[in-house]
């Protein structure tokens, strides 16, 4: 039997939630706990390792959260100038075995551990693996190493979605049948759903 390709997981947790009125979402309580360990907690039961995460704004709070977890912590002092800053601070810590990559946003907490199995188990060499729901894609996409370099190119406030259309013929849909992949929460109004 093959051994299968060692995938990390990186948790990006350094954005300013600047829709959200002066809160850090990160930190905000959602079923008794902070709404980004509800996504640490999926990356950690899944077969993802290691687990990486991007800390920026707020660090030392958004740290204090995944104090005592298996996670890797990375600082993003330009977390101001962008997603893609924390998208690269994030993939020059992967080690130099990984196959590929599940980049999971830390404000979607219906993400489970099963969702980011499903998409490793979908995984091939050089494939972008990425979550459809009733027609449109979402999050986490699992990206291949192949890649990364690619990725490193990016700037501003951008993450690497534009990839995916540039390297269609890379892409593997893989059918979730969840909305989870569409939930993340940018506004109060988005929390007092959640939280109800």
């Amino acid at each position: 039997m093959s051994k299968l390709p060692e995938i990390a997981a990186l948790l990006l947790a350094a954005g300013r939630s600047t829709r959200m009125g002066g809160l850090n979402k990160l930190t905000a309580d959602v079923g008794g706990q902070p709404l980004l360990l509800h996504a640490a907690a999926a990356a950690l039961a899944s077969r993802a390792r290691p687990v990486v995460a991007v800390v920026g704004h707020q660090a030392e709070a958004v740290r204090e959260v995944l104090q005592g977890l298996q996670v890797v912590v990375v600082d993003n002092p330009h977390h101001a100038a962008g997603l893609s800053t924390s998208l690269k601070a994030g993939l020059r810590a992967l080690p130099a075995t990984c196959g590929g990559v599940v980049i999971l946003l830390g404000d979607m907490p219906h993400i489970t551990a099963d969702h980011i199995d499903r998409l490793i188990a979908a995984f091939a060499p050089g494939a972008i693996v990425v979550p459809v729901h009733r027609g449109r894609r979402g999050n986490p996409v699992l990206w291949p190493a192949a890649l990364l370099g690619e990725m490193l190119q990016l700037e501003g406030d951008v993450g690497a979605k534009r990839l995916i259309g540039a390297h269609a013929d890379r892409v593997r849909d893989v059918d979730l049948g969840s909305d989870a992949i569409f939930t993340d929460i940018d506004t109060p109004e988005a929390l007092r759903l959640l939280r109800r």
